[in-house]
């Protein structure tokens, strides 16, 4: 009998577990050449794996909801569907959550052994508890009750390695309280709610004990879906990371407003799609970047690697109200056409939930467009490793002073603000404040007559 196993692939350059978020074929399916197998999550994106082999499933080695790492086997088939031994399910590998964030190292003696302990594995409210927690709980004289409060960031609110770290760090020094068991992602709190415990890990980057919050009676308790916690965790470490300055710059982008509306319905006919401000913008921002190539780099320690590549990330918004960043590849490569057609499949991409693991890999540079949401400016958060972001603000029609031979005069603009945010570790004022000017320079001398 001959079996195939199958491994999980690698997705990204800085993936390096999964977690299995449903598997598409039951043991003794059939299951053909690249039909879809097993559904997983990253840090970075959902994915569905397609099958590396043809045959019958006889195992599966990682059940809905465990961590698989990198090169794991997670299934095996059988190419004549037969197995002389029993169907198995791997022991439950220790979860830990997903994060773009790294978390603070503690060194934790624990236990490997996977014999029951007096910690159940299955919380009064549902919650599920991995070997690992329940080794670490039992080793520290953590109750079941107590393990019951600690509210989790894992995958469905789990409670990983991580959460007891942080909860041990703080224990004693703020009061705990069980919370009442749920069976739904929203529920309403009584006069007698008991106290919420956020314990994410974001705590261990700022050595803070974060606050216990008590809902009032009437307060709509929301739990945070798996994203929106990997959003949270990021952004505090980006913070943490890198000491945050940000530069201001009105543009005038008149010509740029009066060439698009004459080209876009012709674009349209022509291309298939719609052509936005976007891949104008971006057009400019990439231009500045040759022109300042320190903008381009990552920090690793104390050192700098300038990126070869100029690949910009277009933070996007998801129906669902979460955040995720598809990246141009090689954008300095591409005319404006490209530009567009690469916002336009990557943004439709994201919308429906199918980007790709290597959609999101490899930017070096972030755009983010808060004028999409009518704000003017804003102050964004740089999106690590990398040292830089660009807001583009509104573009909004105001009163301007407008000079010529003549004189000076009057008149109604085009304008918007650019608000540029830099690491000071790496980029000065000088250096931040001259790239976001000369992106503005690149769209006010945009040529009106320009032919795509």
């Amino acid at each position: 009998m001959a079996e195939i196993e199958i491994r999980l692939p690698k997705m990204g350059e800085s993936v390096t577990e999964a977690t299995i978020t449903n598997w598409l074929k039951n043991v003794g399916d059939s299951v053909a050449m690249d039909e879809p197998l097993v559904e997983v999550a990253t840090d970075k994106v959902d994915n569905e794996l397609p099958s590396e082999g043809a045959g019958v499933l006889i195992k599966i080695l990682f059940e809905k909801d465990q961590v698989a790492q990198v090169g794991d086997v997670i299934a095996i088939l059988s190419t004549d569907g037969e197995s002389s031994v029993a169907p198995s399910v791997k022991e439950e590998a220790p979860v830990v959550a997903a994060s773009a964030a790294p978390a603070a190292a503690v060194a934790v003696p624990v236990s490997t052994s996977t014999e029951t302990t007096s910690i159940p594995k299955n919380g009064t409210s549902g919650k599920f508890f991995s070997p690992l927690v329940r080794n670490i709980a039992e080793k520290e004289g953590i109750t079941a009750g107590e393990l019951e409060a600690i509210s989790g960031t894992g995958q469905d609110g789990r409670v990983t390695k991580k959460d007891v770290i942080s909860y041990l760090e703080n224990r004693g020094s703020a009061p705990v309280s069980v919370v009442a068991p749920t069976t739904t992602a929203t529920r309403v709190a009584t006069p007698t709610a008991a106290p919420i415990v956020n314990a994410p890990s974001t705590a261990a980057f700022m050595n803070v004990k974060e606050p216990i919050v008590l809902p009032n009676p009437g307060d709509e308790i929301i739990e945070m879906d798996r994203m929106r916690k990997l959003i949270a965790d990021h952004m505090v470490m980006s913070v943490h990371v890198s000491p945050h300055v940000t530069s201001y710059v009105e543009a005038d982008v008149t010509n740029i407003v009066k060439w698009r509306e004459k080209i876009k319905n012709t674009f349209k006919q022509r291309e298939g799609q719609n052509i936005t401000y976007t891949p104008i913008l971006i057009e400019a921002i990439v231009k500045a970047i040759k022109d300042f190539p320190m903008i381009n780099v990552s920090v690793s320690g104390t050192t700098i690697i300038k990126r070869k590549d100029i690949n910009i990330g277009m933070a996007t918004a998801l129906p669902s109200g979460n955040l995720i960043v598809p990246v141009i590849k090689n954008a300095d490569q591409l005319n404006l056409v490209g530009i567009t057609k690469a916002v336009n499949g990557l943004a439709d991409s994201a919308r429906n939930n199918k980007l790709k693991p290597e959609d999101i890999q490899g930017g070096t540079y972030t755009v983010t467009n808060v004028g999409s949401f009518g704000n003017v400016m804003g102050t964004p958060i740089i999106n690590q490793p990398q040292v830089a972001i660009l807001a583009l603000g509104a573009i909004r029609k105001v009163p301007a002073v407008i000079e010529t031979p003549e004189g000076d005069f009057i008149g109604i603009r085009h304008k918007m603000f650019l608000s540029h945010s830099y690491d000071h570790r790496v980029v000065d004022g000088a250096l931040g404040g001259q790239f976001v000017r000369r992106v503005a320079d690149y769209l006010e001398s945009f040529d009106p007559n320009t032919t795509i």
